[in-house]
């Protein structure tokens, strides 16, 4: 369903295991750079009504994940860490050219936020099948679900906003790339990497 051309690992869950404080404080981050990517949406390309109500829904969604997950940290009498780079993320934007139209543009960030997501929701499902800490894995795949609804929301944006063609070979060409880059991750206890 998701279309991406390179699985995790399911051994990436033995190293996450060993450090449930990293990958809870990296989920937080990935929660807030949800909401802050809907946020950029919203300033970036206000004419589009649709795509506007639907992200201000997805910063009240993002923000709420924020929260469990932060209340689960503090359950485990621990404090959310620093921020670090996501170098999943730093290697998928570069794949489109900067540039282009408007509407280029906004399909590009888009078809980025589809895949961000996609990838998030396979390693919520390997969490929720793999954790042996039972209440971590049903929280898991209880948002595993919600990143999926994400996931289709923003490719079908791309989908509707581009031409359709032009959209899903878009779309492949990134599956592909984002494959190379999984090649090099799924050693360290964090969401993407």
């Amino acid at each position: 369903m998701l279309g991406l051309k390179l699985p995790t690992d399911p051994r990436w869950v033995n190293i996450v295991e060993k450090n449930i404080e990293e990958i809870l404080t990296d989920h937080a981050y990935c929660e807030q750079k949800a909401a802050s990517t809907a946020i950029s949406l919203i300033v970036s390309f206000p004419e589009y009504t649709e795509l506007v109500q639907e992200m201000v829904a997805l910063v009240k969604e993002e923000i709420s994940h924020f929260k469990m997950v932060h209340d689960k940290i503090i359950e485990r009498g621990w404090t959310m860490g620093r921020d670090r780079k996501d170098e999943y993320v730093l290697q998928i934007v570069k794949f489109f050219p900067k540039g282009g139209s408007r509407t280029m543009q906004l399909v590009h960030r888009l078809l980025y936020a589809a895949l961000i997501e996609a990838r998030s929701c396979e390693r919520f499902r390997l969490l929720s099948e793999e954790l042996e800490d039972k209440t971590l894995a049903e929280f898991y795949r209880n948002l595993m679900v919600s990143e999926a609804n994400h996931y289709t929301m923003f490719l079908g944006f791309a989908r509707q906003y581009g031409e359709r063609k032009e959209v899903d070979a878009k779309w492949d060409e990134l599956l592909a790339f984002e494959a190379e880059v999984m090649k090099n991750l799924g050693t360290s206890e964090t969401i993407h990497g």
